[in-house]
């Protein structure tokens, strides 16, 4: 791993680094767009780069991975790799895009750090970034080896066979390979990425997931049509709302993602809001078809019944659990004669769960960070409790 020396260097110099590494993820994102305008149209997501979420992201996973080496020098973080290298996969992030970055962040840190970067500090934070960016490759590259593709070669041309229109900013786009060979396998909770050719020439590229399970014989992705908020509206979302129907093709990557049940039969929780229903469904369909017989407790917040898409799957199949059991929070509408609760989740009105459960959650930040320490208070091992966020993982970044 990192070099004594190195590892000296990058202590001493990481609180300088830290406090000014978003000035440098800023810069370095302005180089790298400037000498490469294709990569803004074609590969990242625009609406991230305006709202700076990316840079946000980018950001913290560097100062994470440079302070796990300080502290861990023997180790890796290698939770936070595969999380970014499955987001790399689904895009076709080959290792050689690993220098170019490498050149304009680089430049970014001598620029912003100016006479602070000494040959020694410059050798040193090249050490971390190979460091990090030769294990990515490398887990990037085991991946597209699992999916039998060539590196970076993930995109098929998929059929919509169906749309059902959930709710009214939320649909569902059932899909097959238009090629006629099978669907490639996948692990419940894991995502494709789609790749739409916008009114401008773009081609953006945006994440889904499966919210079916890997038996079903229908793939489809649930999407929710994204207005203002926090970052700009969503372009591929809108797109995919306005213009896709039956019939159509789209560009589909295959499967990745980290966030996938573990196989065992212990008891689990689901826990998601809003959107982040789509990877909870397809784990709660695969736990039904399979005969899970542990307890499963599901539960999911939004706004209200009527946009909470899938309701009616997300009930229908915890009644088939041997030992299912739904809990809903809504903000407005709650049924009571539903068992539906008005407010924020709250764990604490829920049953002990049982020894040994395991949490998966998706959903906005604020909503997993609280559950999360809900389920740590109940005793939930932190090693035992999941997450997927959609888009940039911001976790780091905070």
């Amino acid at each position: 791993m990192l070099s004594e020396k190195s590892t000296e260097t990058v202590r001493a110099t990481l609180p300088a680094v830290g406090a000014a590494i978003g000035e440098i993820t800023e810069l370095f994102y302005d180089k790298l767009f400037a000498a490469h305008p294709e990569l803004l149209r074609d590969l990242f997501n625009r609406g991230n780069q305006a709202a700076g979420l990316q840079k946000q992201a980018l950001a913290g996973s560097i100062a994470a991975f440079a302070g796990h080496l300080v502290e861990h020098p023997d180790t890796r973080p290698d939770v936070m790799l595969d999380r970014i290298a499955h987001k790399h996969a689904s895009l076709g992030v080959t290792r050689e895009q690993y220098p170019v970055v490498h050149r304009h962040l680089f430049a970014a840190i001598a620029e912003v750090l100016g006479e602070a970067v000494t040959p020694e500090v410059a050798a040193a934070w090249d050490e971390v970034y190979w460091l990090m960016a030769n294990a990515l490759a490398a887990v990037e590259e085991r991946l597209y080896a699992a999916q039998r593709v060539a590196a970076g070669d993930v995109w098929r041309e998929w059929t919509v066979t169906g749309r059902i229109e959930e709710t009214a900013d939320c649909a569902t786009f059932q899909l097959r390979p238009a090629d006629g060979v099978p669907a490639p396998d996948f692990r419940p909770g894991q995502y494709v990425s789609v790749q739409v050719t916008l009114a401008d020439g773009a081609r953006q590229i945006r994440q889904y997931s499966l919210s079916t399970a890997p038996g079903s014989p229908v793939r489809a992705i649930t999407v929710k049509r994204v207005h203002g908020g926090p970052t700009p509206d969503g372009e591929v979302s809108n797109h995919l709302h306005a213009h896709v129907r039956a019939g159509d093709r789209l560009r589909v990557s295959a499967p990745f993602g980290d966030l996938v049940l573990d196989g065992s039969a212990g008891p689990v929780l689901l826990a998601s809001a809003g959107i982040g229903c789509t990877p909870m469904l397809s784990m709660l369909e695969h736990l039904a078809e399979t005969g899970h017989r542990a307890p499963v407790t599901v539960v999911h917040a939004d706004r209200s019944p009527a946009g909470h898409a899938l309701a009616g799957d997300h009930r229908r199949l915890t009644g088939k659990l041997a030992d299912g059991t739904a809990h809903f929070w809504y903000e407005e509408d709650a049924d009571p004669t539903e068992g539906d609760r008005t407010g924020r989740v709250d764990l604490a009105a829920l049953p002990p769960l049982a020894p040994g459960t395991r949490a998966y959650l998706c959903g906005p930040l604020p909503f997993m960070r609280a559950v999360r320490a809900q389920l740590l208070e109940r005793g939930v091992a932190a090693a035992d409790i999941h997450y997927e966020v959609f888009g940039p993982d911001l976790w780091l970044a905070s």
